[in-house]
């Protein structure tokens, strides 16, 4: 009778041990195409990761704004979505921290090859427990959840970064396609000039020594139209792959380019109290916590391993017998002290990456704060260049086709001319820049703007 009562009780062990098994399901590959349409792409504002986007009224019927399609990139750029499933694996290592180890059930039985002399069948029925882990599991739970809030603030931080670079992007678009404009512009201008050149060497009023100017001035403007094409196919791409979109969506953007002009005052308060704000820095601080949890698990973890079971049996001569069984590592040799210095050795170099950040980006935001200072000054200086420029290309386009001026003189004035509108733009491209990094370094993306609108434009 007591023989079925133990092989009943060890079957109901077995059956809810296995009732609580997890099961299998798969997960089929993606195609990986991305969206074929800006409308199929979804973003929840309430989701984004600052009070501006969050604000923001989101409609792409009528083209892209710049907070729009960094709405779309924290929503739908694969990275995000691959840091994503980082935070959900860093959540599981949590939840299996607070897991207690499972008890050891260990059964065995003898089978008498004669039963001579009342022999009977044996078997022992044992139930095990290390408890050794126990000792170590505040230390690795408080580990993991620092872990838990390092991934959560690194996902914030790369949340910001990809705020950023779809506000870059979305300027570097516009503003090649501004280039181009200009461009195809200046090349209907050339393309007068070289037939009239073409007609004057055909005629023999021109050697060919003095019609390359002519020549040259409109190969070199197609030269750039073709420079500035790749370089747009490359950011347009760029976009594209940011928001999740396939490869042939058109790019309907509006609305002015994102400009922040953070001032003084807000650098030097951002500055104060910038390891309180920036995401990666108080990742790295909950980082360096869980390593000092860690380094706490493995000072304990030297002490001896402790394993305790009890457990009944029953011989073959029919003698029932209850025990307990008590094992203990005997700290000789190793002491878990590899590990003691593998932990403290981590502690110390997130200690120094965390000083090494915290300096390099102070560093960062007074070199940006003074480069900003000498572009603006430089924009000023140039955009009065321009505008003389400009007006000069008018004068002297009207006095050629009036034949009152030479055309070589006409090119000369309209290649400085087109020079100085192209070193505008690619100053105000660095403007905007580097005060967009500016403002990420900040640890704050929601700094009032100028130079820019909330009104959509659509351009081209």
């Amino acid at each position: 009778m007591r023989r079925h009562v133990v092989w009943k009780a060890a079957a109901l062990m077995a059956a809810l041990t296995l009732s609580g098994c997890a099961t299998y399901s798969p997960l089929p590959l993606g195609s990986g195409k991305g969206a074929n349409s800006v409308a199929k792409l979804s973003a929840s504002t309430a989701e984004m990761p600052t009070p501006a986007l969050a604000s923001h009224r989101f409609d792409p019927s009528n083209g892209l704004d710049a907070t729009e399609v960094a709405i779309l990139a924290v929503a739908n750029s694969p990275e995000l979505k691959v840091r994503r499933d980082a935070l959900g694996i860093a959540q599981a290592q949590a939840f299996a921290a607070g897991l207690l180890p499972d008890p050891q059930l260990s059964i065995t039985g003898d089978i008498p090859r004669s039963y001579n002399g009342g022999l009977t069948k044996a078997y022992s029925l044992g139930l095990s427990q290390d408890l050794s882990t126990l000792l170590t599991r505040s230390s690795r739970q408080a580990a993991a959840r620092n872990q838990v809030k390092q991934v959560n603030l690194d996902l914030l931080w790369a949340e910001w970064q990809t705020v950023a670079q779809a506000r870059l992007l979305f300027d570097q678009v516009l503003t090649l396609r501004q280039e181009q404009t200009r461009l195809k512009t200046e090349r209907a201008a050339l393309g007068r000039v070289e037939k009239y050149v073409r007609t004057a060497l055909r005629a023999g009023n021109l050697t060919y020594e003095m019609a390359s100017a002519g020549l040259n001035a409109g190969a070199d403007v197609r030269k750039r139209l073709a420079s500035n094409a790749l370089a747009l196919h490359q950011a347009q791409a760029s976009l594209r792959n940011l928001l999740g979109l396939a490869a042939t969506v058109p790019l309907q953007l509006a609305g002015a380019p994102y400009r922040p002009q953070p001032t003084r005052a807000q650098v030097q308060e951002a500055l104060a109290d910038l390891p309180k704000r920036r995401p990666d820095l108080l990742a790295l601080q909950a980082g360096y916590r869980s390593q000092e949890a860690k380094v706490r698990a493995a000072i304990l973890a030297q002490f001896p391993a402790l394993n305790i079971g009890f457990n009944t049996a029953r011989d073959t001569g029919g003698v029932i017998t209850n025990g307990f069984s008590l094992g203990i590592t005997l700290p000789l040799f190793d002491r878990n002290r590899g590990n003691i210095a593998i932990e403290r050795a981590t502690r110390q170099q997130l200690r120094d990456i965390y000083q090494a950040r915290v300096l390099t980006t102070r560093s960062d935001m007074q070199r940006i704060v003074s480069d900003l200072a000498t572009l603006d000054r430089q924009a000023t200086a140039l955009g009065a260049h321009v505008r003389e420029l400009n007006a000069a290309r008018g004068a002297a386009e009207h006095a050629w086709h009036a034949r009152l001026l030479d055309w070589p003189t006409y090119l000369a004035i309209r290649s400085n001319a087109l020079a100085a509108d192209l070193d505008l733009l690619t100053i105000r491209q660095e403007q905007a820049t580097q005060s967009i990094a500016l403002q990420a370094l900040l640890g704050n993306t929601d700094l009032a703007t100028s130079r820019s609108s909330s009104a959509k434009a659509s351009t081209p």
